[in-house]
């Protein structure tokens, strides 16, 4: 039996995000496109956020982000790299979320479907994107930054 034990201090929320970018298919050999996904739910209904999600009891943050990405896109993605923790306070207006990020190169075919918490799921060039929900430019800025390309 599992111990249960009480904790005076608030805990935060983990959560996953993922990066996934591709290639782009209409721009020159040095453009990105990333993956988005239209928000179904408050907070930020509407806006357009990376896929992920909250982390499940039993789950890694890997597992919760390929879980998330395959949920919120029908996309899948086993070639994940954690880029970072991002924790500032206020990031989500739900209270104290810390989520753990990640890249991904997937194909150029790679086409989506919005479903699950997303209403829609597309491509965006990362030179043209529209503005992104919670700490996500940073996010995105962080992976476009690191020297990984795609894979050949």
């Amino acid at each position: 039996m599992t111990a249960r034990y009480h904790y005076d201090y608030p805990r935060p929320a983990l959560t996953a995000d993922v990066v996934a970018l591709r290639p782009s298919i209409s721009q020159s050999d040095t453009a990105t496109e990333v993956l988005l996904i239209q928000r179904a739910h408050p907070p930020h209904a509407g806006q357009w956020a990376l896929p992920g999600g909250f982390v499940e009891p039993g789950e890694s943050p890997r597992e919760a982000a390929i879980r998330e990405l395959r949920e919120e896109t029908h996309l899948v993605a086993d070639n994940l790299v954690q880029i970072g923790a991002y924790g500032n306070p206020g990031r989500d207006p739900r209270g104290g979320v810390v989520t753990v990020a990640f890249v991904a190169w997937l194909r150029i075919g790679d086409q989506p479907v919005g479903d699950d918490d997303a209403a829609d799921a597309r491509w965006w060039p990362t030179d043209r994107l529209p503005p992104l929900a919670f700490d996500h430019a940073d996010i995105l800025a962080a992976a476009l930054a690191k020297p990984d390309k795609p894979p050949s």
